[in-house]
């Protein structure tokens, strides 16, 4: 007889007792070895012969970049997928995918293991193996013969679930390894008080278990759900794996997410027939696959495209049964079992710290080096040399960051600072627009001394970061020259010396108004010193916001940006600290930094829309969808004593939204431009 699925966990009440952690208690061994025999049982349990049923998930790959991780993860890739599977005693499985399709959101040559693209049955035998052994390999169960022994047992919360109509009271246990440098897991289990049976539960492991050294952690998330009034069999599941890159140490995260519902059980039906010799997951004879994201045939149909038939909980960009099975397993056991070992890595702030081109240094090449002496302290120094300048520019720097993300860091450099509020154009565009025109985006002058940062947790909503430093500044030079074109004039700097003490607040991602928003604010109070002519002091203050929200409407997106800036007393202030607008991001359609003043403020809307376009194909990366994005835009700076300067254009993105086009033009003494760069989104890196 048929049974769909519908008895899901229902939390009745609250934790109704919270057991104090006695780790290894009389009462904590009895259940655990309750369980333990219980799952036995169930894996020899006659009555149960075999059974069909379907899954239907999703499996998505995500990309987070930066220190610290600050914003969202962005979906790269998302496959659904839906199988048939089926079970026979005594421990044989078998999954035929009969419907899959995916879409690429970003490229990607991404390979899934076989097992990421099925369901864990008989939730884990007696050991745990995930990735086909690349990922967890011969893990012991903690509810086996082997596990009793290897693992220590606490009893935590109580609570009361709702099974359709009935109510079962059912107790955690929490287990972790007395080895914590061995291949173990960690985490907990709810196990109904009457039957013994293990419901749910949650795992995270070791260092040690983990065989992929670039594996930051991984966690899976299984429940049960009553079939027949007596087979506890798979309801729902999730699996979180996260790869965090170690190249020139500049943070960036892989994540691979699946999440699955079992429904449409018939037990005890036969199924010899689909058990041959073939792999355990495979596509069944006949499946319906897709890479178009299309699939409507008369065997099998999705419905929507993938993105859009996402349920709320599998599009939000962290689940929360894997972040509380985070702050669980970092709660079980030291810090150090569970992270990784980091030596000496080349680093790098972003790809143009290696080599780039400006008007002052000309050719440039730069290298450092991070030491980590222990996994919660870094060491970093490095050193720039420009060919035109002839100037060398070292920095170090040490930082200790704590378990939940807070660091102090101290810094010392010699460097080239940018007087742009915000970029104008990336960095590898950057580069190749001074080198071949002497077009060169940057205002740059001449800046040494120290620094003292402190940066809240991460995780936060709100995040501040307050920075003390002290610095001599003086004016740069322009020392190179282009292959065809000349170099604008150099930036004016004043010889000063610079105390400042600036707070950072960082809101990554919001609601507004019902728009997904982030927004950035930094208030600095400074204290210059000259001793060039005459000597002399100011005191001021300067702040800078930026805002930007979008809306997606119906086939259209709308885009919203917003940046204010100025300074409380500018009359002895520094050039180098005066407000300059004008490029493709402040001011399209007027010259790079030709509006200064104060006080400046800019705002932009634009509307996105699909086009048909080219499909590019990108070999192993997938291909580009055949569509491009259309972007009118309009615009306005204003700067005070000057007023308004508004401007339009239209803008054309394309091959996954990674390269963009702009067409611009001043309406107040403005002038055409044209512009082309990479996405905003990969500007810090580049």
């Amino acid at each position: 007889m048929k049974r769909t699925m519908t008895t899901g966990l229902v939390i009745l009440l609250a934790p109704v007792a919270i057991a104090a952690q006695d780790w290894n208690s009389a009462r904590a061994e009895s259940l655990a070895t309750h369980a333990t025999t219980v799952r036995a049982a169930q894996l020899a349990d006659s009555g149960l012969r075999s059974y069909k049923a379907e899954a239907r998930g999703y499996l998505t790959f995500l990309a987070q970049l930066g220190k610290g991780f600050p914003d969202p993860p962005k979906i790269v890739r998302a496959d659904q997928i839906a199988s048939d599977i089926y079970w026979k005693a005594p421990s044989l499985s078998k999954q035929l995918i009969k419907g899959r399709r995916d879409t690429l959101v970003l490229p990607t040559d991404i390979n899934y293991h076989r097992d990421h693209l099925g369901i864990v049955q008989n939730n884990f035998p007696r050991i745990i193996r995930i990735g086909d052994g690349d990922e967890v390999e011969d893990v012991p169960h903690p509810f086996s013969a082997t596990g009793l022994q290897d693992y220590d047992f606490a009893v935590g919360d109580s609570l009361q679930i709702r099974l359709g109509d009935r109510t079962l009271d059912v107790v955690q246990i929490r287990f972790r390894p007395k080895d914590q440098r061995a291949a173990r897991a960690i985490g907990s289990a709810y196990v109904d008080r009457e039957s013994g049976a293990v419901v749910r539960m949650a795992i995270g492991f070791t260092r040690a278990a983990l065989k992929d050294k670039d594996l930051e952690d991984l966690s899976v998330v299984l429940e049960s759900g009553l079939i027949e009034g007596r087979f506890w069999l798979p309801r729902r599941q999730e699996i979180e794996i996260r790869r965090t890159g170690t190249w020139l140490d500049y943070p960036a995260r892989g994540i691979i997410r699946g999440r699955w519902d079992i429904s449409d059980y018939d037990v005890n039906v036969p199924v010899d027939a689909v058990f041959d010799a073939g792999p355990e997951i495979e596509a069944a004879p006949g499946a319906a696959i897709s890479r178009s994201g299309l699939i409507s045939t008369k065997a099998f149909k999705f419905s929507g495209t993938v993105l859009d038939s996402m349920p709320p909980d599998v599009r939000a960009f962290a689940s929360s049964d894997v972040a509380k099975l985070h702050d669980e397993v970092n709660d079980l056991v030291r810090a150090r079992s569970v992270e990784r070992a980091r030596t000496v890595a080349l680093s790098g702030a972003s790809a143009s710290q290696f080599v780039h081109v400006n008007r002052v240094e000309g050719i440039a090449l730069g290298a450092a080096l991070t030491l980590h002496p222990s996994p919660r302290v870094s060491v970093n120094g490095g050193a720039g040399y420009g060919f035109s300048d002839h100037a060398w520019k070292p920095h170090a720097a040490v930082a200790y960051t704590d378990p939940n993300g807070a660091s102090v860091s101290l810094t010392g450099y010699r460097t080239l600072h940018d007087v742009s509020i915000v970029p104008e154009r990336s960095g590898v565009i950057n580069t190749f627009a001074a080198q071949e025109y002497g077009s060169d985006y940057t205002d740059l002058f001449s800046a040494r001394g120290g620094a003292l940062t402190f940066s809240a947790p991460t995780g936060m909503t709100l995040r501040p970061m307050l920075e003390f430093a002290v610095e001599d500044q003086s004016m740069a030079s322009v020392n190179a020259v282009p292959a065809s074109g000349h170099f604008a004039p150099a930036q004016p700097a004043t010889n000063v010396r610079e105390s400042r003490a600036t707070l950072h607040l960082d809101a990554p991602r919001f609601n507004l108004f019902g728009m997904d928003a982030t927004a950035t604010l930094s208030l600095s109070a400074m204290h210059d010193e000259e001793r060039a002519i005459a000597h002399f002091t100011s005191e001021r203050g300067k702040g800078v916001a930026t805002l930007a929200a979008t809306r997606t409407a119906g086939s259209g997106q709308l885009v919203l940006s917003l940046l204010g800036a100025g300074l409380t007393d500018a009359r002895r202030a520094p050039p180098q600290s005066l407000i300059e607008l004008g490029g493709p991001v402040t001011a399209p359609g007027y010259d790079f930094h030709s509006l200064i003043g104060t006080r400046a403020a800019a705002a932009h809307v634009e509307w996105r829309v699909k086009v048909p376009f080219i499909a590019v194909p990108l070999g192993s990366w997938g291909r580009a969808p055949a569509t491009a994005t259309l972007a009118p835009f309009i615009h306005t700076a204003w700067v005070d004593g000057k007023g308004w300067y508004p401007s339009a254009g239209v803008g054309v993105l394309s091959v996954f939204d990674l390269l963009r086009f702009d067409v611009a033009r001043g309406t107040r003494d403005g002038r055409w431009s044209f512009y082309f760069d990479v996405s905003r989104d990969f500007w810090g890196i580049l």
